[in-house]
């Protein structure tokens, strides 16, 4: 589960402000503008208007400026503290800025506050998994699920939870009520499959096919259904699926240094370089993609390029053992 929020605020964004009359304006910021500057200038015209403190938090958040957004959010909260989302970004800035005790202390003040409130529920369950409190986590979630016994994403994150403590038959159980209930729910057909690849249980691929009919262009998934065909030794397999991903995504890195690690396993160096030659094109700061690059350019004889790429994976990482070692093999040969 991940708690950061996604803002846009570079491109434009819409808000609004409430105006003495009940009657709303809107700010459009766009990339030519500094929206907390805008933001300030709003708040010097309507000091009391908690949500364009909010908004300011965002951004500030957004922008790791954690004191400024807290004190922003406490502003907020002194004005209206019946608005939930207020306290959820609060614990968010707290938890990111290294003061998770000070997280955790506003998401269990905040479920008192709204004891019904399903959401700071959910969120005080992902900071205590977070922070590995399992036995309060499931407390939490127990109480989710009293309220609402369908509620898929407790059953997720119980999942998760009991995955991590070893339960693994329950947490299977958790997984597969998650899906049961929201079937869109595409992270939990992807563990589900991992984790029967992990007991060696041919039914993973029933769970990635799963998430395929139900979201044929996930690049997420197809990676994971790519992956296990891998392990199975289906290489053949694994290559058209990544081929499909990078026609979808020419960027995906993932793709292209699997792709190069399969033709490596089949002997292909020459296609295996290829591959690496492009992940690097697309992410040059990928430490594997030289060390693997490096290492299949030593076995195709090229010695002075696979010490140049050796070398470029010690700069990025100098205790790349393996690097290391190559290196120290090559410059044997030179």
């Amino acid at each position: 589960m991940n708690h950061f929020k996604t803002v846009l605020l570079l491109i434009i964004v819409v808000f609004a402000i409430a105006c003495g009359g009940g009657d709303e304006a809107s700010v459009q910021v766009n990339s030519e503008q500094n929206p907390v500057a805008l933001l300030t200038s709003a708040i010097a015209k309507d000091p009391d208007n908690s949500e364009l403190y909010f908004k300011r938090a965002e951004i500030l958040y957004e922008n790791e400026t954690y004191q400024d957004a807290i004190n922003d959010l406490s502003k907020a909260v002194e004005i209206d503290s019946n608005k939930y989302p207020y306290y959820h970004l609060l614990a968010d800035v707290y938890l990111d800025g290294l003061k998770s005790f000070d997280a955790l202390r506003v998401m269990k003040s905040t479920v008192k506050r709204f004891p019904e409130n399903i959401p700071s529920y959910l969120k005080l369950a992902e900071f205590q998994y977070i922070l590995k409190q399992h036995r309060d986590c499931f407390e939490t979630l127990d109480q989710v699920l009293k309220r609402d016994p369908q509620n898929a994403d407790a059953f997720f994150m119980m999942g998760l939870a009991l995955r991590e403590i070893g339960e693994t038959n329950r947490a299977i159980n958790s997984f597969q009520s998650a899906v049961e209930n929201n079937p869109k729910l595409i992270e939990a057909w992807i563990i589900l499959g991992q984790m029967y690849t992990e007991l060696g249980d041919p039914l993973a691929l029933k769970y990635f096919d799963n998430a395929l009919l139900i979201e044929p262009d996930n690049l997420d998934v197809m990676h994971a259904k790519a992956y296990y065909l891998n392990e199975q030794k289906d290489l053949t397999g694994a290559l058209e699926i990544y081929e499909s991903i990078v026609v979808k995504n020419p960027k995906y890195k993932e793709a292209y240094l699997n792709s190069g690690l399969i033709y490596l396993e089949m002997d292909s160096l020459q296609k295996a370089i290829d591959q690496f030659d492009i992940l690097l094109e697309v992410s040059p700061l990928t430490i594997a993609g030289y060390y693997y690059r490096g290492l299949t350019k030593e076995l195709v004889g090229d010695m002075a390029g696979a010490k140049k790429d050796f070398k470029q994976a010690l700069k990025f990482s100098p205790n790349y053992a393996k690097a290391q070692e190559g290196l120290e093999r090559v410059e044997q040969e030179l």
